[in-house]
């Protein structure tokens, strides 16, 4: 992390329960996770925690906890609650995160064509929520990345 963290690369950080989000406050404080953090919450994958969105919730509170202000927060159910999860996180103030390689469905009986489908879906979903969507400039910014205008430079 230190080598590729200080030639201005971003890391996403994926958890998998709620002790990893304290694991993740472990190395922040140590100073080799450094803000703003990425933490991907993974959901319904066996070995970590369920696809709930009381658990959503729960991680969600847990790491406004340990990191207020220094983090952004995406979360994603595999299989079938995919949508309904990346409904959950972006009515929760969060990202979302869709694709075949977490979900091979558009809807209950019906495979999705491409990653392409699923993100007009939730994009749609989102916009009906009345949220916003980010950018490729916004996404930049809120992940403290570097443009192509600044390709070369190191962050701010």
């Amino acid at each position: 992390m230190r080598t590729l963290g200080a030639q201005g690369t971003r890391f996403e950080y994926e958890c998998y329960d709620i002790g990893h989000l304290y694991s993740l406050a472990h190395f922040a404080e140590k100073g080799l996770a450094k803000p703003p953090l990425l933490i991907q919450g993974v959901f319904g994958i066996l070995g970590g925690i369920g696809a709930d969105h009381e658990n959503l919730e729960h991680m969600v509170r847990i790491a406004d906890k340990l990191f207020g202000a220094d983090y952004s927060f995406s979360a994603f159910a595999a299989g079938r609650d995919q949508m309904q999860f990346g409904t959950h996180s972006a009515w929760l103030g969060g990202h979302v995160r869709v694709g075949l390689e977490d979900s091979l469905w558009i809807g209950k009986g019906r495979l999705a064509e491409s990653n392409a489908q699923q993100v007009r879906k939730i994009r749609g979903v989102i916009e009906d929520l009345g949220k916003q969507i980010a950018t490729p400039d916004d996404a930049r910014e809120i992940l403290a990345l570097r443009g192509r205008d600044r390709e070369g430079s190191t962050p701010a």
